[in-house]
């Protein structure tokens, strides 16, 4: 009888954790309750855009940048008074690309919005009009634009732009990895859309990227057209005690412990980079019973299976490179931070070819986002991927 009775609390104790509800959102929008610090990076962010400023958001890939534009996005300050649309270009690779993402954004958003907005829309996308329809069944308009379906990105871009004019309210547009568009082969491109902005009345912009010194260029160089066009913020990682206390708060919450020390180790190794510890932690939290805590031996675990998750992943991308990228992939990786790239120090540290090979091989590694820069140093952005070429 006594062992029939532990059984049924087991098995309760178990549909009690399987049901319950995991703080730590990788995916998705993320409840405010669940939203870690920020609050006055989002209360700055609100202030600029809603009193007609633009504004320029840089940081380091994945600290959550494009979390908090979208957190902002959300709050009644610019929800219940402004029409907000994002975009992400990161995958973008011309015109083309650009105009599809922010046309689809666009009509995505007339669509949201009701009849009046839709019209609009509809009648001003001339270019593209025949991509336009209506699903019977759901009762819904569609819009089956493809890349191949726009044949004058330019006079498409000008529609679009034109449609954000006339919206029924202020727009609020995040355009996230804005750098990317210094990668088109369209070389003129910041001067195109630094046109259709300055004629903009009806539209704030949030400028966001990860790539420092590209957009430090574009925002604070003379011979950008972009020049002194926004205000510039810096989104650093969150501090130690910010996210320990964020953590310990969540899993008390529901019933569960983490150990300062365990926090500690997933901060340190990821450098404070925010996807990768609440990826790690959401694990952590998964593993952990109720009652229970969640400790270094756990953590360290995990992080070695995140790495080995990805190691077909990385594997796929080494394939690509040429031996002197990769060689000098893996000597930034083992400096961590690493300066003077075509010094013969660093090059006879690492073995490496040559000066002109260094810088060959460096050109393409920022080309393809796998090293990033700052203040003359070079550092490899994914610290996922930092450890697997480490080990």
């Amino acid at each position: 009888m006594h062992n029939s009775k532990q059984i049924i609390i087991f098995a309760y104790k178990l549909q009690k954790q399987r049901n319950m509800e995991n703080p730590f959102i990788i995916t998705g929008k993320i409840k405010p309750e669940y939203f870690c610090d920020r609050q006055q990076e989002a209360e700055r962010i609100i202030s600029k855009v809603t009193n007609g400023e633009n504004l320029v958001l840089m940081a380091a890939r994945r600290v959550g940048k494009s979390k908090l534009i979208d957190f902002c996005l959300d709050k009644p300050a610019i929800k219940d008074r402004f029409i907000g649309i994002s975009i992400d270009i990161l995958r973008t690779s011309s015109i083309n690309e650009f105009t599809f993402e922010l046309g689809k954004a666009v009509f995505e958003q007339a669509a949201r919005r009701g009849t009046k907005m839709l019209k609009m829309v509809v009648n001003t996308l001339k270019t593209i009009n025949g991509c336009f329809g209506y699903d019977p069944i759901s009762n819904t308009p569609t819009f089956s634009l493809s890349l191949g379906d726009i044949s004058n990105p330019i006079y498409t871009l000008e529609e679009i732009f034109s449609c954000l004019e006339k919206a029924d309210k202020k727009c609020i547009v995040a355009i996230d990895e804005f750098q990317q568009i210094g990668y088109y082969p369209e070389k003129n491109m910041e001067a195109i859309l630094r046109t259709y902005i300055q004629q903009c009345n009806n539209v704030n912009f949030i400028f966001s990227g990860s790539e420092r010194h590209l957009i430090s260029k574009m925002f604070s160089e003379k011979a950008h057209p972009f020049y002194n066009s926004a205000d510039m913020m810096y989104l650093e990682v969150i501090p130690l005690d910010k996210y320990t206390e964020f953590c310990e708060r969540l899993f008390h919450k529901f019933g569960k412990d983490i150990s300062k020390e365990a926090i500690a180790k997933v901060y340190e190794i990821f450098e404070g980079n925010t996807y990768y510890m609440q990826k790690a932690v959401h694990e952590a939290f998964n593993q952990t019973d109720v009652a229970n805590e969640a400790n270094v031996e756990m953590m360290e675990n995990i992080i070695q299976s995140m790495v080995l998750d990805n190691d077909h992943k990385f594997g796929e991308l080494l394939s690509r490179l040429t031996l002197p990228q990769k060689e000098l992939l893996y000597a930034i990786a083992k400096d961590g931070i690493a300066k003077q790239l075509t010094s013969t120090a660093f090059i006879k540290k690492h073995n490496l070819r040559s000066a002109s090979s260094v810088q060959s091989a460096l050109k393409k590694l920022l080309e393809f986002h796998l090293v990033s820069t700052s203040q003359a140093t070079y550092y490899i952005n994914d610290q996922l991927m930092k450890l697997w070429l480490r080990e």
